[in-house]
């Protein structure tokens, strides 16, 4: 029998049926009896759910939601009673009174875990801890080394060469910032100085570099960014054809274990690598952090990539975010500035803090965006939204600056939003119909497809949630059905010629992966009499291939994508669609990853008499 309370919550839609469903199991399997103990066990559920890994038991929620207040209106010894005495409570400060590590919740004051989340945060402090107290590293000759690959210039500090210089001391290093801020060019730059240093000592035995992504989108960008400039490096032939070009999503890097959430490496069988770089680190949740860090050798070395001002991986945990922490003061130790003053030659002494931590001492944040002006258009936009300076934000959308805007709705299906879409995708459409190929020649149909997937890319609409008009599935239907009415498609549902897809799901069978973006295109393949559509898809290594429409069982259309499945994507030009009220969790957050999808213009739809506010 559930607690009265937690029926009202599930009835105001406080906590999910979800939430009470696992309260009610602590009942039945548990033995737990304490109503107050199962109306917190809802309340953490619920909180993960919303991507935290623990719920704050002194903490009030300022939306006032019943549970909080009622949260806050409990005294902490009562809390504290209840909760020792419970059964299925593990309190983490008394280890020697757990007779076995059983217990579904755990309590380490102030706060409150599902017992896998609370062991993933251990796992993920503990191996980070013995990497940064892990023996210093010294390359010989890294000033020169350091000089070889970054040109001289009169910017102090050079954060991409500080950097490259902390990390090659360092068996983990994180580098933030925000777009075109070089992140891949400092990374490419620092494999480059460490596999130098290995072809200078070991010749012959090259270091075993790994690269992955958490998407497979992901992993296709950083992979093309590497390849574009791995041959502009100045080093040695040897040494460049030993820096991979080839990226894995992280899932495939580890190996998944078909049906269950383990991975084919662990610490009993981590994995063969000297160092592995994982780009878009802020889409990683805690769960798959943890998996990463079990499966490394202490001997390996990690580099993250990441804009920790991005919106936070979909499931539990924003690790990143959490560990940049303090990124943008620096926080850097008086050790740290003296030993890059002396083997960089770069002054951080504004950077300089007695309060720095050690994990401080390993993060870099790159400052300088080489894409975006901070002062103008969608540096600026970006730059506001990620301070949350609300009126700033809007006196830019209503600037004459062609580069961001904002387009208001009278209501919620105002025409004024398709109008605007097809400007957008009718570009991609007159590539797929002004270069179609004649005949059944491969090569021929392939470069269509790829040119007709370039165009494509070039333009997105995004979207803040899934339902409703002004959500993914509504705007996904009210533009196919404008194109149709324009006649630039043949029909609006199923599959059609033009219709973009994109993968939900992971198949490994077909090496399609979540997040992979593909057009239906009709096409006459070398052994066929007459086309047939199939949906084309270009692969990290950039070739093409081709697919029935029947073999794919996890796609949707992607006229309109959510912010979350952007991700790891870069277009020209992106519509950001805002609902008619506008979620409060990580507003910020989406907003910022929303406009800086973009590389030319950034717009914002939204209902007339509607403001951004962060509050």
């Amino acid at each position: 029998m559930l607690p009265k309370r937690l029926t009202e919550w599930v009835d105001n839609e406080w906590v999910r049926s979800t939430d009470a469903a696992f309260a009610a199991l602590l009942a039945e399997q548990g033995g737990e009896t304490d109503e107050t103990v199962l109306l917190l066990a809802a309340m953490v559920s619920r909180h993960v759910a919303d991507g935290h890994i623990r719920l704050n038991l002194t903490d009030s929620n300022p939306t006032h939601e019943m549970p909080f207040t009622w949260l806050a209106g409990l005294d902490p010894i009562f809390l504290q009673q209840k909760l020792s005495a419970s059964s299925i409570v593990q309190t983490a400060s008394a280890p020697e009174q757990i007779s076995a590590d059983t217990q579904p919740l755990v309590w380490n004051s102030p706060y409150l875990y599902l017992r896998r989340y609370w062991a993933n945060e251990q796992l993920i402090s503990a191996v980070l801890q013995a990497r940064l107290q892990a023996p210093s590293i010294e390359l010989p000759d890294l000033r020169k080394r350091l000089d070889a690959l970054f040109p001289v210039t009169t910017e102090q500090p050079d954060w991409q060469r500080v950097a490259c210089a902390l990390a090659s001391r360092s068996r983990f290093t994180l580098i933030t910032g925000g777009p075109g801020t070089g992140k891949t060019r400092t990374v490419l730059r620092i494999l480059g100085l460490l596999q130098a240093a290995r072809h200078d000592t070991h010749p012959g035995q090259p270091l075993r570099i790994r690269l992955a992504a958490p998407t497979g989108k992901a992993a296709a960008r950083l992979s093309e960014s590497i390849s574009a400039e791995v041959d502009a490096l100045p080093l040695p032939e040897t040494v460049r054809q030993n820096i991979p070009r080839e990226v894995s999503t992280l899932h495939r890097l580890l190996g998944p274990r078909p049906g269950s959430r383990l991975f084919q490496h662990n610490r009993q069988n981590p994995l063969h690598a000297d160092v592995v770089v994982v780009d878009e680190a802020s889409m990683i949740d805690q769960e798959l952090t943890a998996r990463l860090l079990d499966a490394l050798r202490a001997d390996t070395t990690l580099i993250l990539l990441g804009d920790k001002d991005q919106l936070a991986a979909v499931e539990a945990g924003a690790v990143l975010g959490e560990l940049c922490e303090g990124a943008d003061s620096g926080n850097y130790s008086e050790a740290t500035r003296s030993w890059l003053a002396e083997t960089s030659g770069d002054d951080i002494g504004q950077w300089q803090s007695q309060t720095g931590t050690e994990l401080q001492q390993h993060i870099v944040k790159l400052r300088k965006s080489h894409r975006f002006d901070h002062n103008r258009g969608i540096g600026a936009l970006a730059e506001a939204i990620r301070l949350e300076q609300g009126e700033r934000v809007n006196e830019l959308l209503t600037d004459t600056d062609a580069s961001t805007g904002l387009i208001e709705l009278r209501h919620p299906l105002d025409n004024r939003l398709e109008t605007t879409a097809l400007a957008g995708y009718r570009g991609y459409l007159e590539t797929l119909a002004d270069q179609r190929p004649t005949g059944n020649d491969y090569a021929a149909h392939t470069a269509w497809a790829r040119g007709v997937l370039m165009a494509f890319s070039r333009y997105q609409v995004l979207a803040v949630i899934r339902n409703g008009p002004l959500g993914v599935n509504g705007l996904n239907e009210r533009i196919a059905k404008r194109l149709k009415v324009e006649g630039l498609i043949s029909k609006d549902w199923g599959w059609f010629e033009g219709r973009p897809v994109m993968v939900t799901r992971n198949d490994y069978e077909l090496n399609l992966m979540n997040g992979d973006v593909g057009i239906c295109l009709s096409v006459q393949l070398p052994e066929e009499d007459q086309p047939r559509l199939r949906v084309a898809f270009e692969q990290p290594d950039q070739s093409m291939r081709f697919f029935l429409p029947s073999r794919l069982e996890a796609v949707e259309s992607v006229f309109a994508m959510t912010v979350h499945k952007s991700q790891g994507s870069e277009f020209n030009d992106v519509l950001v669609v805002l609902p008619e009220t506008m979620p409060s969790q990580h507003r910020r957050e989406v907003l910022y990853t929303a406009v800086t999808r973009a590389r030319a213009s950034s717009w914002i739809v939204q209902l007339q008499n509607h403001s951004l506010r962060f509050d």
